[in-house]
């Protein structure tokens, strides 16, 4: 019962680290997958087996080289002095990345609470600063409950969709995009989503010494991730093409479901928001830690107070321009894992 439930831990927090909240508002699965019509529910399983297989061989291959942080793990595929390089350019857009996710927090606090926006970054800085004080057993066990949640919203949706007039949609649906692009979109969403959660990923793989936990709870996160996509499909497909206006179309969704789907829908945007903002910066401060020789909740303070003041004037122009530019590494990147063998260091921690 013990291992099943770390398999079930893993698999949570696989999940909740790509869910986050681009994903859980609809937006990403619009652009990547719904706007290619029917192609999409293909695109979909081909974009779930590489969450299951890429996803789960990061964490293998982070367990069997001992690595502790993401440049552990790029150190090891691209060699030291290209995987340093890299891991600085990761950092650089995971906290700009997540200077967004902050306002993103205050944001739904302001629209959605009607308190003020600072508010909502302060709430979502100190929560996160008293949970990393627990490491990483605090982040399996948020997302032990926030991920059950969201699917079981996720289900209550899919039911609701399932009688709607439009609900055959998902496999009628034109497209003007071209095969290329159409094939091109969930290669580039997986490789991007996973170059981004290895700094979560990376360090779970590492500390968790069952390498069967890690297999399992990697297969069944993927599969999360797939079921959680198709859903969201699923449901914005039946509503094509009026769904394309709105800026979070899943809200549209389920707001239309009621106060109190729109109020645990509301909850658990922030709680998307709230676990990856915790899981990205327990990564970076890792990372930060193999060059810095300070205590490790000075460097998260550091990063959190960046990721505050990032958020005070907006970051979205530049990641406008740095995204394109780490998606194409992310591709780069997920050449190399995939090239990069298991087992070799398995004995690695047992040898030391």
């Amino acid at each position: 019962m013990r291992q099943s439930t770390k398999v079930l831990q893993v698999a949570f927090t696989y999940v909740g680290t790509i869910v986050g909240a681009g994903f859980a508002t609809g937006q990403e699965i619009l652009q990547f997958f719904t706007e290619y019509g029917k192609w999409a529910t293909l695109t979909i399983l081909l974009s779930c087996l590489l969450f299951v297989w890429l996803g789960t061989k990061m964490m293998l291959v982070a367990h069997d080289t001992g690595a502790n942080s993401y440049e552990d793990l790029n150190s090891h595929l691209f060699g030291k002095k290209a995987g340093k390089w890299i891991s600085f350019f990761t950092l650089f857009v995971l906290i700009g990345v997540n200077s967004v996710i902050l306002a993103g927090a205050g944001s739904v606090f302001m629209e959605h609470l009607h308190l003020s926006y600072q508010t909502g970054l302060l709430i979502t800085l100190v929560g996160t600063y008293l949970l990393l004080g627990r490491g990483i057993h605090a982040i399996l066990q948020m997302n032990s409950i926030v991920v059950p949640l969201m699917m079981t919203l996720s289900l209550f949706i899919l039911f609701h969709t399932a009688g709607h007039p439009g609900a055959a949609n998902f496999v009628r649906l034109e497209t003007d995009h071209s095969m290329f692009a159409t094939w091109l979109s969930p290669i580039l969403y997986s490789s991007f989503n996973l170059a981004m959660a290895q700094a979560i990923l990376v360090p779970l793989g590492s500390q968790i010494t069952d390498r069967r936990v890690i297999k399992y709870g990697g297969i069944l996160g993927g599969i999360g991730i797939g079921f959680m996509l198709m859903t969201a499909h699923f449901a914005m497909s039946a509503y094509m093409p009026g769904i394309v206006q709105f800026e979070v179309p899943m809200g549209s969704i389920a707001f239309a479901l009621g106060a109190a789907i729109q109020l645990m829908y509301i909850f658990l945007i922030f709680m998307e928001i709230f676990s990856t903002f915790v899981a990205d910066i327990y990564g970076i401060t890792l990372q930060v830690r193999e060059h810095l020789k300070v205590s490790p909740k000075l460097i998260t303070l550091f990063i959190m107070l960046s990721c505050f003041l990032l958020s005070q004037f907006g970051f979205s122009s530049l990641l406008s321009i740095l995204y394109p530019i780490y998606g194409m590494l992310a591709v780069i990147w997920v050449a190399h894992l995939i090239k990069s063998p298991l087992g070799s260091f398995r004995d690695k921690r047992k040898n030391e």
